[in-house]
């Protein structure tokens, strides 16, 4: 063998080495990205049942349930981008700053049933605030628009019912 096809194998195990490198990189870090989705789009194509996602939305009002398994809280709310609603199951304690009519981050899974368990709740930490991928679902969904001031208040969203929202978005009113 020559110095130069030696050279040559050498840098072919090189590039094959640096190539297995970074697809193994590359799929680690795939499996471990976390995407975000509001409630209409989980309704629109609802992902994989191992998948984990972040769920934004409000709090629909009226809709927070506790219940007791084993010592252990259960809560169940519906979390709502004004198109449509998922009910969450979060087992544990929930945030301090967690209400109704408030914005909230769950992340979790989707079952088949379509309910959403999450492992992990976060609610907004003041008034002010709201998570931006609410606030750009919001802007998508036509219940807000900057041009017009701040996002809507909590409070505008307390006129929601969890039976109005549990309807799909692309309905119309007379069915079709």
């Amino acid at each position: 063998m020559t110095r130069k096809s030696r050279r040559l194998w050498l840098v072919v195990a090189c590039m094959i080495g640096l190539g297995s490198a970074a697809a193994l990189t590359l799929n680690a870090f795939s499996s471990n990205i976390v995407f975000f989705m509001a409630p209409s789009q989980v309704h629109a194509k609802p992902p994989p049942a191992d998948r984990t996602i972040r769920l934004g939305g409000m709090v629909v009002a009226g809709s927070v349930r506790r219940e007791k398994v084993k010592d252990s809280p259960v809560n169940l709310f519906d979390v709502t981008d004004g198109q449509a609603a998922v009910t969450v199951r979060y087992e544990g304690i929930l945030p301090d700053l967690f209400r109704e009519g408030q914005s909230v981050v769950a992340v979790g899974t989707v079952n088949p049933d379509g309910t959403f368990r999450a492992s992990e709740v976060l609610a907004k930490h003041d008034e002010t605030y709201m998570p931006k991928e609410v606030a750009e679902e919001l802007r998508r969904s036509g219940k807000w628009d900057p041009r017009f001031g701040k996002a809507p208040d909590a409070a505008s969203w307390n006129t929601m019912t969890a039976a109005e929202t549990k309807k799909p978005a692309t309905q119309t009113p007379d069915g079709n």
